[in-house]
């Protein structure tokens, strides 16, 4: 059974990073303000938010699994605590720093209507930290952290998410260009 328990326990770790990954470039997609081709720009959104939560699935999985296997000797403090793990504590106390991230996160992306949008937007923003503190965890806790395979995934998933980085702070990013659009009609008018 503890075979199969580390076996999903890496799996949906693996999985949550890249749930994680798409996550965030969904985010700085749907921030944008510009759809992905063939869909409106609130399929965008909801896709985001929907693969967000799945996510979330994973990383309970991928935590649930870890403390009932007897192998990785996971303990709640080691969830709740960062730094405080017997085994690579620093590896895995960005594990535990993430999730806390994403428990923010989370929170106030569910009750978005109740806190209002500054308290969400400001919140959101660690999302900005969470995926790079969650992606220095799996190279560094996970068993298959150096593996060619798995450095092969990081590096993409940071490609991935760059490449969507400096799309967004490029002048073709549409609120970007409206901005300067609207900045330069008033010195053309006068």
């Amino acid at each position: 059974m503890d075979e199969v328990l580390w076996a999903v326990g890496r799996a949906s770790g693996v999985v949550a990073l890249l749930l994680l990954t798409v996550s965030l470039w969904l985010g700085i997609v749907t921030r944008s303000g510009r759809p992905l081709p063939g869909m409106p720009r609130f399929s965008v959104t909801l896709l985001h938010r929907n693969v967000s939560l799945l996510a979330v699935v994973f990383l309970v999985l991928h935590i649930g699994t870890l403390l009932l296997d007897s192998y990785a000797k996971l303990t709640l403090t080691d969830v709740l605590v960062p730094f405080l793990g017997a085994h690579l504590p620093f590896w895995l106390g960005l594990g535990t720093v993430a999730v806390d991230l994403l428990i923010a996160v989370t929170v106030t992306a569910l009750l978005r209507r109740r806190l209002g949008v500054r308290v969400f937007k400001a919140v959101h923003w660690l999302s900005y930290a969470l995926w790079p503190i969650a992606l220095a965890h799996s190279i560094g806790d996970g068993t298959d952290g150096t593996s060619g395979w798995m450095l092969v995934l990081a590096g993409a998933s940071v490609l991935f998410v760059l490449v969507a980085v400096l799309w967004r702070v490029s002048a073709w990013f549409l609120e970007t260009a409206g901005a300067r659009r609207s900045d330069a009609e008033p010195s053309r008018r006068a």
